[in-house]
């Protein structure tokens, strides 16, 4: 019985290494990314261990050492390769030319991507311990409303409304689509399209009877 089972662990050894050789440098580092979002997104920055990174990948800590410096290098790179996803989808989404379908496009991409990359949202909406080169969710947020100012800018002066605060309204149109796609991250009710559209009825039916220069009634 002894004698079967040192060649059959010895085989299995041999064939974990092999694996590991052919796999290329650029193929493991996608290899640790992938892992390494899947527990982060799991376990948040703190919870997450190089070992665990490591162990899941079949390969000893050094390696993940060696292609990212540690945990850090690690999340800071699965940050950045995410903010670049989200951005890209919704950039690519604004295609309309109704402001009102441009609208449409943003809030379902950003829907789409809470959807399809569920584990790359946890963790952008997790306050990072770590820099990264993409900055934070809100300087995100913060990029792609300055992508709706200038749709709104135009629309602003089309209807007469000063353009110059048209930066106030795609803020607080972006930070609402994405303060409730956090929400709908674990509500996942009603259905992403539905989401959607109550997001567009509530931010255009608003836009579209906007009073030139609103006052507080209780400081009237």
């Amino acid at each position: 019985m002894t004698d079967n089972v040192v060649p059959i662990a010895a085989a299995s050894s041999r064939e974990a290494v092999a694996t590991r050789v052919r796999m290329s440098g650029k193929e493991r580092r996608e290899q640790l990314l992938d892992i390494g979002r899947s527990v982060f997104a799991a376990k948040g920055f703190d919870g997450t261990s190089v070992e665990e990174i490591a162990d899941t990948a079949g390969v000893s800590k050094p390696v993940v050492y060696e292609h990212f410096g540690g945990k850090e290098g690690l999340y800071a790179v699965v940050v950045d390769r995410e903010v670049r996803r989200l951005l890209d989808r919704i950039t690519d989404s604004l295609r309309g030319n109704h402001p009102r379908e441009l609208l449409e496009q943003a809030a379902g991409a950003l829907l789409d991507y809470v959807e399809r990359d569920t584990d790359g949202f946890r963790i952008l909406v997790r306050d990072s311990p770590v820099a990264s080169s993409s900055g934070t969710f809100a300087s995100l947020i913060s990029d792609i409303a300055t992508q709706v100012e200038h749709v709104l800018a135009a629309e602003f002066k089309t209807r007469g409304y000063d353009p110059k605060l048209a930066g106030l309204y795609s803020q607080a149109l972006v930070g609402m689509v994405a303060l409730t796609g956090q929400w709908w991250l674990d509500a996942r009710k009603p259905k992403r399209d539905d989401v959607a559209a109550h997001l567009v009825n509530l931010a255009w039916n608003g836009l579209s009877h906007l009073e030139a220069k609103p006052r507080l009634r209780s400081k009237s």
